[in-house]
């Protein structure tokens, strides 16, 4: 069966194929689960997901992108997550989008406005971006699922110091 791929590296994100054809069900939770006061635990799980599915729409057009940098750390998307990037969606104002704009891919909120476009970071280091006629520009996706690493190597009274 065919694996996940590097189909193409930049500077802000690497791309990869989303590969389909392979099934993952895994045990899920339907009930929620809690993050304030604990909730008895279930007997057993009888639902089940496919997270080779589950978050991938139009299958022939998403991709996966592993980010590269900061610039949308408050949004929660961080350098080395993992995100599912459909091509085929028309993007709206506001959305997560790859972008491609002279040479580069770069990750970032659009504001669309009746006369211009703006990529906007997540983060106050970098500054929004104006998108002109004079760049070669187009939003090449938009993001619709990031996938984070929780595990923390380091013992919680490490990290407490």
């Amino acid at each position: 069966m065919p694996k996940t791929k590097k189909i193409v590296s930049s500077f802000a994100i690497d791309f990869y194929s989303a590969n389909t054809t392979t099934e993952l069900s895994l045990p899920m939770v339907d009930g929620g689960i809690a993050a304030g006061f604990p909730s008895p635990a279930q007997d057993y799980i009888d639902l089940k997901i496919d997270l080779n599915k589950e978050p991938i729409a139009n299958p022939s057009s998403t991709f996966y992108g592993r980010v590269k940098g900061p610039s949308m750390k408050d949004a929660g998307i961080e350098d080395g997550d993992i995100l599912v990037i459909d091509k085929s969606l028309e993007p709206r104002d506001g959305d997560t989008a790859v972008c491609f704009i002279d040479g580069e891919f770069t990750l970032k909120y659009i504001r669309i406005e009746p006369d211009a476009v703006y990529l906007i970071p997540a983060n106050a280091n970098f500054k929004p971006i104006k998108v002109t006629e004079d760049n070669n520009f187009c939003i090449w996706g938009v993001v619709t699922y990031s996938i984070k690493c929780h595990k923390n190597p380091r013992p919680l009274k490490e990290r407490k110091k």
